[in-house]
């Protein structure tokens, strides 16, 4: 299968793709929101998602509730949540499992400017080589300064930068923080960027315009978490990030669709 065929399993012919970020058992364990999987991909689904991002044991465990979304399968990692903050990440999963799992896309970390650096560079660009005379695209998730850093790490320049090198590594598009100015995110990357959400802000508002002016900016979607599954509906909130980035609707029409101000 071409790497563009699995592409079309994540982006919609408009370019753009609603990504849902369910990886995050792989450091939290049973977090608010993923405790039943099944139930959650369901409620995204029906939202209007078109991927998910996830571990191996919830792809290959919730192969069936998956099968109408894109799958983008996370091969690297590094400590918990119990364990010590800050070592380098490792390769944990072959292409051959990916490709067992029926992955559209894999994913892996990539932290410019932290102190683990060079060997999230080098587990991208490994990863890249490998999966590509397969036909499978990789995704970088590029967070400078890694996630611990302080939010003054994630300027538009540094953005810039990390989306950047991630590309020039060989990635088909990539994951990173949303930056003011964002244009300029976009203007100096030759591969689709797509935004993170974080932590769930508790400020859905916010949220939906910082997506709406990332999109109009030239971002190709978003690839969020915690704020689509831990919301009190997920589904709405799913649909409603789906109306900004596949209908053209505003932020006061998603925002109605949450019942919010």
């Amino acid at each position: 299968m071409s790497s563009n065929r699995r592409l079309g399993r994540i982006f919609r012919p408009s370019g753009r793709a609603l990504i849902v970020a369910m990886d995050h058992g792989l450091l939290d364990g049973p977090c608010l929101g993923l405790e039943d999987p099944a139930e959650t991909i369901t409620k995204i689904a029906a939202g209007g998602a078109d991927a998910v991002l996830t571990s191996y044991g919830i792809a290959r465990r919730f192969a069936r509730q998956l099968a109408p979304l894109g799958l983008i399968l996370r091969v690297d990692g590094g400590a918990t949540s119990l364990g010590p903050a800050g070592g380098p990440p490792s390769l944990f999963y072959r292409i051959e499992d990916a490709l067992r799992l029926g992955a559209d896309a894999i994913a892996l970390n990539g932290f410019p400017g932290a102190p683990h650096e060079a060997a999230s560079l080098e587990n991208i660009a490994q990863a890249v080589g490998l999966a590509h005379p397969w036909g499978l695209p990789v995704m970088a998730e590029m967070v400078p300064g890694g996630f611990d850093s302080p939010p003054e790490w994630r300027t538009v320049d540094n953005v810039a930068l990390a989306v950047r090198v991630a590309a020039e590594l060989g990635a088909d598009f990539v994951k990173t923080p949303y930056a003011a100015g964002f244009e300029r995110v976009v203007q100096t990357s030759y591969v689709p960027v797509v935004i993170l959400g974080g932590a769930k802000r508790g400020n859905e508002r916010a949220m939906l315009t910082d997506i709406k002016t990332a999109v109009d900016g030239g971002a190709s979607g978003v690839a969020i978490g915690r704020n689509i599954f831990q919301a009190d509906d997920p589904a709405a909130m799913t649909a409603a990030v789906a109306a900004i980035l596949h209908e053209g609707a505003s932020v006061d029409e998603a925002a109605a669709m949450l019942g919010v101000g």
